[in-house]
């Protein structure tokens, strides 16, 4: 990865979180490619984008929301994506506290190993700098869910990152993969599935939902491949929401604290 001058309160406030946040083991790594690819995972809230700047090996940076980015946009995103959901009599604390949180929020997504990622006319932006950055033999760490449910595990994934694959291939001719991921807080270990890798000969809006549909798939096999425990989601829900890794009829007669 390359070096990159950081903020003293960036270093000590990544210190912090790795030193409170669960300690994530990695299995399956060996399914990443040698070459630079695209690691596409479940949310999981916070803990999917924290696995990915401390635990995901080898050189990379991950998609991060560009409004996240900037001081003056922290507030209504955050509000909106966060904490919209809350309950009505706490909202205003929550539109202060979103306020509050801005300079903080800058500081942190400017500084960690991160693209941002626009959905208006700056999109060409996040296409530029993550061809540059595969281009140097970094891989691109994305958490694409939305807030359409797909299934117990995880969401439907907004599907432009597979574009990626196709600048790469006309810039470079090489096909690019994409690895699926599961986060698994619970478990405090991320679960690395086998590449499925881009078709540059079919139409991209097919490969968009082949690709998808196949890194949604692997998603929940590989939980589904666990013991039973409380998968993560991607909205903020109160966590007796959080469902399991199976169907509620698999697990319902079965004990288990996770």
């Amino acid at each position: 990865m390359q070096d990159k001058k950081v903020p003293v309160l960036y270093r000590i406030i990544r210190w912090l979180v790795w030193l409170f946040a669960p300690k994530f083991k990695n299995v399956g790594t060996e399914n990443l490619p040698q070459e630079p690819c695209v690691i596409v995972g479940n949310h999981s809230q916070m803990y999917g984008p924290i696995e990915g700047e401390l635990y995901t090996p080898g050189k990379h940076y991950i998609w991060c929301a560009g409004e996240m980015m900037h001081r003056e946009e922290v507030p209504e995103y955050a509000f909106n994506d966060f904490w919209s959901g809350k309950p009505a009599c706490t909202l205003w604390f929550f539109r202060l506290l979103s306020r509050l949180v801005a300079p903080l929020s800058e500081l942190i997504f400017t500084s960690a190993h991160t693209v941002p990622v626009y959905h208006d006319q700056r999109l060409i932006t996040t296409f530029k700098e993550s061809m540059k950055l595969l281009s140097e033999g970094n891989s691109m760490v994305i958490f694409p869910e939305c807030y359409d449910e797909h299934n117990n595990v995880v969401h439907e994934f907004q599907d432009k990152f597979v574009d990626l694959a196709r600048f790469y291939y006309k810039k470079t001719g090489i096909a690019l993969s994409f690895v699926p991921i599961y986060v698994a807080p619970y478990l405090k270990t991320v679960f690395y599935g086998a590449p499925v890798q881009f078709d540059p000969q079919a139409p991209i809006a097919a490969e968009r939902k082949r690709i998808c549909n196949y890194l949604m798939d692997a998603i929940t096999e590989m939980a589904a491949a666990q013991p039973v425990h409380t998968v993560v989601p991607y909205p903020n829900l109160p966590k007796s929401r959080y469902p399991k890794n199976l169907p509620l009829e698999v697990y319902s007669n079965e004990n288990t604290d996770l």
